[in-house]
């Protein structure tokens, strides 16, 4: 049907990667990879899953926002989402999921009108819902590349005051950390990091890359450092992985982006049932055969003496 077409996955692939946007594409999906997975672990630490895919979903309002009024998408997206994680962090104390679900529904309900009212084609809105990533262009790649910086730095400044109020926040508020004011930066960051996923995955599918490979990598391993790293391996895997894959069909991103993730989790959560299985084992060999442990003791041996 084309030069791009030739009935070879390999060979159609390897044209495509070869094409500028597409380059723009993955380097995009792998810095997108890197910032989803620095966060993801502390987002299911922290249960924020159901605030962060929300999140996304309310990046959609600004995007579409923007889209309406004629301004940057990419910009409205991250003013949209930024506004509703610190709404939500803020509202959300002790009734998050109820304030979450009030909010989004509203945010959503204001997307579906932005985008009714928008005038040009159909297939801009609807690409804010399933992501299009082979639109990413060279300013849309630079200012992604600032906000992974940016994200990457205040992290690495942040990290041990934030994995203390995330581990005991009572225990850090008591030492003097200042755990409100944490949970609204990460909030902020948040919504920077969905913003910037709703390009690749769309608002619908960011959970895929926002907080999947974070619950596959903390069932695996209980060091945070290392969960941070297995999750930025995982989340750059699927998104990196999953363009890759998609070029050839000419399939959305998003399919494979999110089948990637969810294949990844089903192996973590494998790996955990198998550790646990065999730490199980070993623990009652360990009882079996203790020598001190006298529930054990065979009933026919001679009770032991008291002196």
């Amino acid at each position: 049907m084309s030069e791009f077409h030739t009935g070879s996955w390999w060979a159609d692939t390897q044209m495509l990667l070869g094409i500028d946007f597409v380059q723009n594409a993955i380097l995009a999906a792998l810095l997108l990879g890197i910032i989803s997975g620095a966060i993801a672990p502390l987002i299911v630490m922290r249960k924020m899953s159901f605030m962060a895919h929300s999140t996304g979903e309310l990046a959609l309002m600004g995007a579409s926002a923007a889209l309406l009024f004629g301004f940057g998408v990419s910009w409205g997206a991250v003013l949209g989402a930024v506004l509703a994680a610190l709404v939500l962090t803020a509202l959300g104390n002790r009734e998050q999921d109820a304030i979450v679900a009030v909010v989004l529904s509203f945010g959503m309900g204001l997307s579906v009108l932005f985008i009714h009212l928008y005038p040009g084609r159909s297939t801009e809105a609807f690409s804010l819902l399933t992501g299009q990533i082979v639109g990413v262009s060279n300013s849309s790649l630079g200012g992604l590349a600032l906000l992974s910086v940016a994200v990457v730095v205040v992290m690495a400044l942040l990290w041990r005051p934030l994995l203390f109020a995330t581990v005991d926040p009572i225990v850090a508020a008591a030492s003097g950390v200042k755990v409100r004011t944490l949970a609204l930066v990460f909030a902020a960051i948040i919504g920077v990091v969905a913003s910037q996923g709703v390009q690749v995955v769309g608002a619908l599918l960011l959970i895929a890359l926002l907080i999947t490979p974070g619950a596959a990598a903390i069932k695996i391993t209980a060091n945070p450092v290392v969960a941070v790293v297995l999750s930025g391996l995982f989340s750059v895997t699927a998104a990196v992985g999953g363009l890759i894959a998609s070029l050839a069909p000419g399939l959305p991103v998003s399919v494979f982006v999110t089948s990637i993730s969810f294949v990844i989790y089903l192996v973590c959560r494998a790996v955990a049932s198998m550790k646990g299985r065999r730490l199980h084992a070993d623990e009652v060999r360990a009882r079996e055969f203790d020598p001190h442990d006298h529930h054990h003791a065979d009933p026919n041996d001679p009770a032991p003496a008291h002196h």
